[in-house]
C-alpha cells in the first residue's frame, strides 16, 4: 500500500494512526525456516540484513507475511541513522557482514497480509491489526510492533514529538480499508519547514535538456559552505528559465569557488559535498555545473540530518534581499533529539 500527501492529521471515527518511518519499506516472508524480505518494488533484501533473519525466526510465527519498515538506530542514541541504513545497501559480502555487526538493523510490523494458510488482504485493516498484534506478542528487539493509536491527540503529540527521533511525520489509515497493493489508499502528515540556501551549482536534467536540479549550500559556524542537498522536480518550462537565470553565474564561476577541488577529499575531510558517487545508483550521473555562490533561495525542507536535507525539498522563490552569508545553518529550527528506544516504549493506545 502507498500514501498520499495531506496537510492535516484526518479528524474522525475510524481512523488508526502510525508513526512514518524514515527507513526501507520491507514486506517478511516466512515459511518455517525459509525467510524472504522484500522491498516495495520487490527487490531482495535478505542478503543486506543477516542480522535479522533469526530475530524474524524467534519472534514471528511459522507461516506469515508482514508489512513493515526497516530502520537503524543512531549510534548516539540520536533517533534513526539514514544515511548508515543507505550503507548496508552494498554488493561485497564482507562490507555487509561488517555492517551488520556495526550498524545492526531493527525491523517495525504495521500491517499483515497472510497467517498461516489464511490470506488476509480482503480483511479489513481492524482485522487485520488484531492478528498482527497476536503474531508479534512475543517479539523482542530488533524485532518491534509499530507504536499505533486511534486517537487523533497522540497523533498530533507524535508528530511534534518524536520528529526528533527521525519520524517522517505521521500515517492515517482507515480501519475499514482491506489491503490495496500499489494503490494510495494511505494519508501521510510530514513535517514542513523553509530555509534559505546558496546556489553553488547546478545538474543538468537527464534529457539533456535544462536544469535538472540546484544545488544548495549552507555555512557552518566556521564560515564553510556544506551541500546540503539538491532540489528538483521542475517543470519543462522552468528548467529552461533557470538555464538563462543561471547563465550570469558562469563566468568565473570556479576562480574563488568554495567546492573547487571537492573531488580531493583530503581537502575536505570535514565537508560535506557534491559529485560523489550514489550510494544507492552507483549508475547515476553526478557530474554537475559550478556557479558562483551569489544567489539565495528558499527551499522547503522535512528534515535536517547529519547536516543534509531530508525530504521535500521544493524550490519556492528567489531571495534577492538575502545575502549568501546570511545562509546559515543556524537558520534551522531542529527538532529535539529523540532515541530510538524512547520512540518504541511509547506504545498506542
Amino acid at each position: 500500500m502507498l500514501s498520499k500527501a495531506t496537510p492535516e492529521i484526518p479528524v474522525g471515527d475510524g481512523w488508526h494512526y502510525e508513526p512514518k518511518w524514515d527507513g526501507f519499506r520491507c514486506i517478511v516472508f516466512r515459511d518455517g525456516d525459509w525467510i524472504e524480505l522484500a522491498s516495495r518494488n520487490e527487490k531482495p533484501f535478505t542478503r543486506y540484513f543477516p542480522e535479522l533473519l533469526e530475530p524474524l525466526k524467534a519472534s514471528l510465527p511459522d507461516a506469515c507475511v508482514i508489512d513493515g519498515e526497516i530502520v537503524i538506530a543512531s549510534a548516539d542514541g540520536d533517533g534513526l541513522d539514514f544515511d548508515a541504513l543507505l550503507q548496508r545497501i552494498h554488493p561485497a559480502e564482507s562490507r555487509v557482514k561488517r555492517l551488520a555487526a556495526e550498524t545492526p538493523a531493527s525491523f517495525v510490523g504495521f500491517d499483515i497480509l497472510a497467517i498461516g494458510e489464511q490470506n488476509l488482504m480482503d480483511e479489513p485493516l481492524s482485522t487485520r491489526l488484531t492478528h498482527l498484534e497476536a503474531a508479534l506478542a512475543d517479539a523482542e528487539p530488533p524485532i518491534y510492533l509499530c507504536p499505533s493509536s486511534r486517537r487523533v491527540e497522540t497523533a498530533r503529540d507524535w508528530f511534534v514529538r518524536f520528529e526528533g527521533a527521525g519520524l517522517d511525520g505521521v500515517i492515517g489509515k482507515r480501519l475499514t480499508d482491506v489491503y490495496t497493493p500499489d494503490k494510495r489508499t494511505l494519508v501521510k502528515i510530514k513535517h514542513s519547514r523553509t530555509a534559505e540556501c546558496v546556489v553553488a551549482g547546478y545538474r543538468i536534467h537527464k534529457d539533456g535538456k535544462g536544469v535538472g536540479s540546484l544545488l544548495l549550500g549552507l555555512y557552518d559556524g566556521e564560515g564553510q559552505l556544506h551541500h546540503v542537498g539538491v532540489t528538483a522536480a521542475f517543470t519543462v518550462k522552468f528548467r529552461s528559465e533557470l538555464v538563462d537565470e543561471l547563465a550570469p553565474l558562469l563566468d568565473g564561476a570556479l576562480d574563488d569557488h568554495p567546492w573547487a577541488d571537492w573531488a580531493n577529499a583530503m581537502a575536505h575531510a570535514e565537508a560535506r559535498l557534491p559529485g560523489a558517487g550514489s550510494r544507492w545508483n552507483a549508475g547515476k550521473d553526478l557530474s554537475w555545473v559550478p556557479v558562483r555562490a551569489e544567489r539565495v533561495v528558499e527551499v522547503t525542507f522535512g528534515q535536517l540530518q547529519n547536516g543534509r536535507f531530508r525530504h521535500g525539498v521544493q524550490f519556492q522563490r528567489w531571495r534577492p534581499d538575502r545575502t549568501p552569508a546570511s545562509c546559515t545553518y543556524d537558520q534551522l529550527d531542529v527538532a529535539a533529539p529523540v532515541a530510538f528506544e524512547d520512540l518504541m516504549r511509547a506504545g498506542g493506545d
